[in-house]
């Protein structure tokens, strides 16, 4: 079949398609977002006729690929690690409901926080529902994985999840297709109470679920993904999860590792698979990347004296990625350190782009808030909480998506007033909606300052999902009309911005302020493309005369 070049996120897009894909429903976020990319560019996916839309957050995609797995279809939800607490709901019940149609659910986790607030292990959410977890160690297990999970979804009537971390996300490796399934037919499931969770029901479905436990560890020793690889020495075993084993065989790049390895790249894992390791050998390295979510169990379940070794007793370090240098160390093996970075060069802390119309909506809500202490403004995340640091200094928090809005409810109420919440358009949609509800229900003196530049900037300029209806969202939601303010975000319009700001601010009630102007990233594609038509069509022109 055809060989391709490919990061791991595309592996994975591109595994789905040759699997018999009929939907991808995802929110953007790194490193899981060129995935859905890849699907919606892929001319192939549009003949296909496969839908990939972006929802508007992590839980609606959630539902609407279990919807299409309902109706018999094989759908795929995308989002990063953080994402995947957004789409619990769905996703814990959805381990109970089981699948129709093939459901595969994809978790990037970003282990050191390259772009997250932490670096929570999407395994956890795997054991936490009961359901089978795949994990590749490179780009072509990525895309087997992927194509595997749709057929092992079907084959066990459960979702499953694929979790893969930054590093696999964004590298890129040779990928080889397998052959391409077509899209299933319309079905319905044959118990059509199957998804009704009602007690009477969701108690039988659950013991289903738990019957199924011992299949699943089954599967994991079957489908080939976990293997045992034989080690003449036996002074130590080697367990390698995920992506950590690509680590340990770089370090034997000329030669056969000599400890027993035991891969492990499905789970739930069979004890018997690790006990046969376990036996044969004086101690245990744990490599796995993220939490010592493996390592955990096998201590508990056979600590009988033998020394492990891993994330928890500090052999490898407890936070941030793992890598080759790392893996080195904790074999006892020579590893180059890099150099160090001379003391010339100075930091360079990400900045908002030249041009971007938060520096002057900062600008203008620094100002306005001059005659009050410092600490009353609650920010959320986007490119817009680069405003946090100098010399800006503008916003004092930054959680979770939509805690905008909520925390400056909060700190109104606990008597900080004026209090502003600054969100971004996309993010307003995501979770910013529901809070803003309360606050309008309970009457909270609070400002909200909506950033809208008309797309999700920070993720690469994807549709946002309230673009030409935010003002009429925000009146649906009772704020009074005359308390929604348009203001353009331009240096020359500052003075008449801080104004509005200020009289917004000393409103006794809930006021909304919306800065509006195009990213300008979006604004540069957006007119060389259109360049790029016209001398298309000039030429065209020409020629036919």
């Amino acid at each position: 079949m055809k060989k391709l070049l490919l990061l791991g996120d595309e592996a994975i897009a591109q595994g789905a398609i040759d699997a018999g894909l009929s939907g991808v429903f995802a929110y953007p976020g790194t490193p899981s977002t060129e995935i859905t990319e890849y699907i919606r560019a892929s001319q192939e996916a549009k003949n296909k006729g496969i839908v990939a839309e972006w929802s508007a957050n992590e839980k609606t995609a959630m539902e609407t690929a279990l919807g299409m797995s309902y109706a018999g279809k094989k759908a795929m939800v995308c989002m990063k690690h953080v994402g995947l607490n957004v789409a619990a709901d769905a996703f814990m019940n959805a381990a109970i409901t089981g699948s129709h149609g093939g459901l595969v659910v994809v978790s990037a986790d970003d282990p050191s926080m390259h772009s997250s607030q932490n670096e929570q292990d999407s395994r956890f959410f795997g054991k936490f529902a009961q359901i089978p977890v795949l994990e590749p160690s490179n780009q072509q297990e990525a895309y087997n994985m992927t194509y595997y999970s749709f057929l092992l979804s079907e084959k066990l009537g459960t979702p499953v999840l694929m979790r893969i971390t930054t590093r696999l996300a964004h590298s890129r490796s040779g990928v080889i297709r397998k052959e391409i399934l077509p899209q299933n037919n319309l079905s319905l499931p044959s118990d059509l109470k199957q998804f009704v969770l009602l007690p009477s029901i969701a108690r039988k479905q659950y013991n289903t679920l738990i019957s199924k436990q011992r299949i699943f560890e089954q599967e994991s020793t079957e489908s080939g993904h976990n293997h045992f690889i034989e080690g003449k020495d036996k002074s130590m075993g080697i367990i390698a999860c995920g992506i950590s084993y690509n680590y340990l065989l770089e370090n034997y790049t000329q030669q056969t590792i000599p400890y027993p390895v035991l891969k492990i790249s499905q789970y739930p894992v069979e004890k018997t698979l690790v006990k046969k390791l376990y036996d044969e050998v004086e101690s245990i390295l744990i490599l796995e990347e993220g939490y010592p979510i493996l390592e955990e169990l096998i201590r508990g379940l056979l600590d009988e004296g033998k020394k492990i070794k891993g994330r928890m007793d500090g052999t490898l370090p407890r936070t941030g990625e793992l890598n080759p240098n790392y893996v080195a160390k904790a074999l006892g093996m020579n590893y180059e350190e890099g150099y160090d970075i001379p003391k010339t060069l100075k930091a360079r802390p990400p900045v908002l782009c030249d041009g971007c119309s938060h520096w002057d909506s900062y600008y203008a809500l620094n100002e306005a808030l001059e005659p009050y202490s410092k600490g009353r403004v609650l920010s959320d995340i986007g490119c817009y909480t680069l405003g946090a640091l100098p010399p800006l200094n503008a916003i004092n928090s930054c959680v979770d998506m939509g805690a905008s809005i909520t925390m400056a409810i909060g700190a109104a109420e606990a008597g900080l007033v004026p209090a502003v919440a600054v969100i971004g358009d996309s993010t307003f949609t995501h979770s910013g909606m529901t809070g803003l509800l309360d606050a309008v229900n309970r009457k909270v003196p609070i400002t909200v300052m909506l950033l809208d530049n008309s797309t999700t900037a920070m993720t690469g300029g994807q549709d946002s999902p309230g673009f030409g209806h935010l003002e009429s969202i925000i009146k649906g939601l009772g704020v009074e009309e005359e308390h929604i303010r348009i203001i353009k975000p331009l240096r020359r319009h500052h003075e008449e911005n801080v104004a509005i700001i200020k009289e917004e601010i000393s409103y006794n009630g809930v006021s909304v302020v919306i800065p509006r102007r195009e990213c300008v990233q979006t604004l540069a594609k957006r007119m060389k493309l259109k360049h790029a038509k016209d001398k298309m069509q000039k030429e065209s022109q020409s020629s036919k005369k």
